[in-house]
């Protein structure tokens, strides 16, 4: 019994061991199974962020992809668009060219037309003019054969004085036929030559604008009274005596009251005169100490201002490197003046009016104002050296190294030597333009009334003239010839002599217009 009891126990023992065993077995196999479940479950979460996350960065990918290809693709359409824009600009470069090198040979095509053409007429004008010449002097034969051949029959006349009637009539005819032909070349002349030549000189005049210089040539000291002569002169003339000595003036003190007058050709001296005296005559202390004091400071102001106006006329005339010398004589002609117009003033106007003109004409406009301004410099020194300033100014620019066309412009402004350089008459026609504007010179009565009187007695001096009258101060002459000697193809010559005539034989600033009056009155009465 206790065998079986213990063999049930034995028994009960293994069937619980066994369900023991079996549901610890379907215990695992649950865990184990709810392991499982929780690993698929979170592989399929894995697998999920997996997937989340590749097609996010798939996503980011393209994206950048996307940006990559459009960056690239705006470099590209920019290195495109410049290199296109390059390519288009030296395209357009090459057709500028291309046009620019059209319009040029266009030019040249139509300036070989042109010469064409004109070779073409002077050509034909030659040839006509050839035709012409030979049927006239085939005329001129057959005239002078009939002339001759009639003279000899009915005159029965000799060969010698045949000829000499037949020479005085060809020589009637040519003087007609000269007057024609210098009428057409004069009238050539003014459409050419004329119009340009005046374009240049008004523009010269208009682009100079300067003040109208009228200086007396007199020096005279006011006193503020009589007695104040005799202290100038002095006990016995000494101060008057010491006065000159110091100057190299002459002090002229005569009756006419409250003025003393300082004579004297050079006119520096006569300036240091001048101002000397005028500070005696305030200092009041006039004696030969005071006076010598007083000369010796003035000379030093005037020796300065001279050295400062030729500074300043340099600076004035942009002329640089001038001899010290030079600079020196062109402050000189600070004191100067002719027909009372101040030289330096005149010497900068034609530096100015030279220079203008040159431009005008394409030449050098500096060296052109260089001649100008020292055209005159010989002014400086007339007084103290023979000959005339023209000269004396071509050896002071020698002597001190100017150039070839500044020594002869300085010599030939005047006339007086044959022009090799272009800028010799330059100067002399701004020398003209300077001296002939209203109000630059003064010109004394005598002298006026000599220049008019010798322009009429040339006039009248030719054959045919009846009457002439200088008129507009000498700038016009009115010629009156008698209509029976003098023909109108005639005129022109004999108006072109008296011009010539007046060119050769007178002096005179800017031009002389000679205008010929030939006039034929009938009249008659009806009864």
């Amino acid at each position: 019994m206790l065998a079986i009891m213990l063999a049930a126990i034995q028994v009960e023992a293994v069937l619980a061991a066994v369900v023991g065993a079996v549901v610890g077995v379907l215990v695992g196999l649950a865990i184990k199974a709810s392991q499982v479940r929780a690993h698929k479950a979170r592989m399929d979460e894995e697998q999920d962020s997996l997937k989340a996350k590749a097609v996010d960065e798939a996503r980011q990918i393209v994206a950048q992809a996307q940006l990559d290809a459009k960056a690239e693709f705006i470099k590209s359409r920019e290195r495109f668009e410049i290199e296109t824009d390059a390519t288009r600009r030296e395209l357009k470069d090459d057709e500028k060219r291309l046009a620019k090198r059209e319009d040029m040979t266009d030019q040249k095509l139509e300036t070989l037309n042109i010469k064409e053409r004109q070779i073409d007429a002077a050509d034909r004008a030659i040839i006509e003019r050839e035709k012409g010449l030979a049927a006239k002097d085939r005329q001129l034969n057959e005239i002078i054969a009939q002339q001759k051949s009639q003279l000899l029959k009915v005159a029965n006349m000799s060969t010698e004085e045949a000829k000499n009637l037949l020479l005085a009539k060809v020589d009637k005819e040519m003087d007609a036929e000269k007057s024609r032909i210098i009428e057409r070349r004069l009238e050539d002349a003014r459409e050419n030559a004329e119009t340009q030549a005046r374009e240049i000189i008004l523009q010269a005049i208009q682009r100079y604008a300067s003040e109208h210089t009228c200086e007396s040539t007199v020096s005279t000291v006011d006193i503020p009274s009589d007695d104040m002569k005799g202290r100038v002169i002095g006990r016995e003339g000494r101060n008057i005596r010491a006065f000159e000595k110091a100057t190299g003036v002459d002090v002229i003190v005569d009756d006419t009251p409250g003025v003393v007058v300082v004579s004297g050709f050079d006119p520096v001296r006569r300036e240091i005169a001048r101002r000397s005296l005028e500070r005696l005559i305030q200092d009041g202390r006039i004696h030969p100490t005071r006076i010598e004091e007083i000369v010796a400071s003035v000379e030093k102001e005037v020796t300065k201002q001279i050295h400062d106006a030729g500074k300043q006329a340099l600076i004035e005339a942009n002329v640089r490197t001038l001899h010290p010398k030079l600079t020196e004589l062109l402050g000189r002609l600070h004191f100067r003046t002719s027909y009372g117009q101040n030289v330096l003033k005149h010497s900068l106007e034609v530096a100015y009016l030279s220079q203008v003109i040159a431009d005008q004409m394409g030449l050098d406009g500096s060296l052109a104002r260089r001649c100008g301004l020292l055209h005159d410099i010989g002014k400086a020194v007339d007084h103290e050296v023979e000959g005339g300033h023209p000269q004396i100014g071509a050896e002071l620019c020698k002597r001190y190294g100017e150039k070839d066309a500044v020594i002869e412009a300085a010599g030939g402004h005047h006339g007086d030597l044959e022009v090799k350089s272009i800028y010799t008459p330059i100067v002399l026609a701004a020398d003209a333009i300077s001296a002939s504007r209203p109000g630059a010179r003064r010109e004394s009565l005598e002298r006026y009334v000599q220049r008019l009187e010798k322009l009429e007695t040339i006039a009248t001096s030719f054959e045919g003239v009846k009457q002439a009258y200088a008129i507009q101060a000498g700038r016009e002459v009115r010629v009156i010839v008698d209509p029976e000697n003098v023909d109108d193809k005639l005129s022109a010559k004999v108006a072109h002599d008296i011009a010539k005539r007046i060119e050769d034989e007178m002096e005179y600033p800017g031009e002389v217009k000679v205008t010929l009056i030939r006039e034929v009155r009938c009249v008659d009465y009806a009864r």
